[in-house]
């Protein structure tokens, strides 16, 4: 089973992006956080297959959050759901090695994308 853990402070975000990927995630268990500190601490507790982040959170920035779930595993895969569409912005997340730049709205058409590249593609 595929382990994905949401990372928002908003949880309307938290439930619309949970509601839009279950729809084509096949055998995945969600995990969620509200703050990126949340999320840290979540990431490292039940080192999920996939962190699913926004970047503009309070108490650790996603992109901090990003930097921090890198050091204590490099291999971490990682894919930015989020408003935050300057360019520097995603140059700079984008050079983190995060699997996708994601804009919101969260649709179906870019739920299925990212239930594609968590090869969790698959309707329940």
């Amino acid at each position: 089973m595929t382990k994905v853990l949401i990372v928002d402070d908003s949880r309307f975000s938290q439930k619309i992006t949970y509601s839009l990927l279950k729809k084509y995630a096949k055998d995945t268990e969600f995990l969620f956080a509200g703050d990126g500190q949340e999320g840290l601490d979540n990431y490292l507790e039940n080192r999920p297959d996939f962190l699913i982040t926004d970047l503009l959170m309070p108490k650790l920035r996603g992109q901090d959050l990003i930097e921090k779930v890198k050091q204590a595993d490099r291999e971490a895969k990682v894919i930015v759901l989020t408003a935050d569409v300057q360019n520097r912005v995603r140059e700079v997340i984008e050079k983190m090695g995060v699997l996708s730049f994601i804009n919101k709205p969260l649709d179906e058409r870019k739920a299925e994308e990212i239930c594609a590249i968590m090869g969790t593609v698959g309707r329940e």
